[in-house]
């Protein structure tokens, strides 16, 4: 039987923590480097970085997820962990093709669609009824929110985000780091680090 532990206490752990339940994979506890949230878990709280660098990790069904909802924080949390056993997690009720690519780290939440020919990139979160259509490139770290949908041959760059209830259309780049406002519409490409907001998308921070 698979068991993990998470980095991270907060609400994106909440949901995690019942992706790992509905696959029957076991939580051993949580590691966190804010000491206001180490008493908030029944379960087992350890302080963070400084521990998992010294390797926590004894058998070989162990595993890790990193919980954090900030593509920035997760990010330089998984740089300074690189020989940590990242897991991945997927809901039962997501419908998944089996031409997808899914990279290590990566949580798709509860009744996501990724189509065929997709690759995921590692440490990604595919968040709750999430659309991914056919032959998208999802970058490291980014995230969809949830009821965001991707047509088809969309490329995300690393760390960016799709807002709640986005759409992008089809062919459409999104640069890394970018921020697709909720319920925005994109119809043409977001360069990087750039803020788009509305239908059409616009720029508001570049």
């Amino acid at each position: 039987m698979l068991s993990i532990y998470f980095y991270g206490v907060g609400g994106h752990a909440k949901v995690a923590a019942d992706v790992a339940a509905a696959l029957r994979i076991r939580l051993l506890g949580y590691f966190d480097d804010d000491k206001s949230l180490l008493s908030e878990k029944p379960v087992l709280v350890r302080p963070g970085l400084s521990l998992l660098r010294k390797g926590v990790f004894h058998a070989p069904d162990e595993g890790l997820v990193i919980t954090i909802g900030s593509n920035m924080v997760r990010a330089k949390i998984a740089k300074q962990l690189l020989n940590a056993r990242f897991q991945t997690l997927i809901h039962p009720s997501c419908l998944i093709s089996p031409t997808c690519q899914i990279d290590d780290g990566t949580v798709v939440f509860h009744k996501a669609i990724v189509q065929a020919g997709t690759k995921i990139g590692k440490h990604v979160i595919i968040n709750t009824a999430a659309s991914v259509d056919h032959d998208n490139l999802i970058g490291d770290y980014s995230h969809v929110s949830p009821n965001a949908t991707l047509c088809g041959n969309v490329s995300l760059g690393v760390g960016s985000q799709v807002g709640a209830g986005a759409v992008v259309l089809p062919g459409i780049k999104i640069g890394a780091w970018a921020m697709i406002g909720a319920g925005a519409v994109v119809t043409k490409d977001v360069a990087d680090g750039a803020t788009v907001v509305g239908n059409p998308a616009r720029v508001v921070v570049n």
